[in-house]
């Protein structure tokens, strides 16, 4: 059979990875313990076979070009399928390596994610894990991420969604603030309050409340004199601050609930919910890193 690789290609793609994950020759030499000279190097031999430019370089920085970032996706899969290749020869079959790359929206992933990952990374001691914590939509064919949760499944037929959970929708305010402005009793009432708004980043719309009316799902636009954009965690601290309404998931303010600090309003017309939901690129070998953090975040 003809070999269409060589050691030294191998090499030179390992190489090619660590530039792109590290940002320059100098970084990934230093992380390879070899000089930049010989990454340079490198690279060039891959330019050369590719008969295409991978990075552009200028006096002040490099940056990846569109064919280098599509070669470093397809290059980076096949070293890991390859590593995972020696760790099941080796008996290492339930012990992935590597580095798993997550994002996640603010809301989910501190009240959610982040408390549970210790007990994921002890389970799998050779994986690091890259946290990306944003509210910004990421793109799997750009960005360099193995999953990523949000709060809607995306128009792209090459992912896999798995639906994690449907967190129900509640509206909360301070005892102090209903003191001050009476308890609303319908959707309708809200029109005479402070509700506390947040922004869409993906669209810059304000994100209306929903509502369970007659058993069906009922949005509402509110208004107030509070926006929050960007940082979602803004409206919780807001609304524990006794600034006005706020429609929230349950599961961020339980312990407000339980102590009083915060109270439940509008309970009749309370059920509505949102779900959170893990992706993933389409592949026919889903990687080890992968399937272990599938396994572990569904189970949870």
């Amino acid at each position: 059979m003809q070999r269409h690789f060589d050691d030294v290609q191998v090499g030179s793609i390992e190489l090619f990875c660590l530039t792109v994950e590290t940002g320059s020759f100098t970084a990934a030499a230093n992380a390879a313990g070899i000089t930049p000279a010989a990454v340079s190097r490198s690279v060039a031999r891959l330019e050369t076979r590719l008969q295409a430019k991978l990075f552009i370089r200028t006096t002040r920085q490099m940056r990846v070009t569109d064919a280098g970032q599509r070669y470093y996706l397809e290059c980076r899969r096949a070293l890991s399928q390859l590593m995972e290749a020696e760790a099941s020869i080796s008996g290492e079959r339930d012990k992935p390596v590597g580095t798993l790359s997550i994002s996640a929206p603010t809301l989910y992933a501190h009240f959610r994610l982040l408390p549970r990952l210790p007990e994921f990374a002890q389970r799998y001691p050779d994986l690091k894990l890259n946290l990306h914590v944003s509210n910004q939509n990421i793109d799997f064919s750009e960005d360099k991420f193995d999953v990523a949760i949000r709060g809607s499944e995306l128009n792209d037929s090459g992912l896999v969604a798995r639906r994690l959970e449907e967190a129900e929708l509640i509206v909360v305010a301070t005892p102090g603030y209903l003191q001050r402005h009476p308890a609303p009793l319908t959707p309708a009432d809200l029109a005479r309050h402070d509700c506390i708004q947040y922004a869409l980043p993906s669209t810059g719309r304000k994100t209306a409340w929903t509502f369970k009316v007659q058993g069906e799902n009922s949005n509402v636009d509110t208004a107030g004199r509070w926006l929050c954009q960007e940082d979602y965690l803004a409206t919780l601290t807001l609304v524990k601050s006794g600034a006005g309404l706020m429609q929230v998931y349950r599961f961020t303010v339980e312990q407000e609930l339980s102590s009083g600090a915060l109270v439940e309003v509008l309970k009749d017309y309370a059920g509505a919910s949102r779900p959170f939901i893990l992706l993933y690129p389409y592949a026919r070998f889903v990687p080890l890193k992968v399937r272990k953090f599938i396994d572990f975040l569904t189970q949870a």
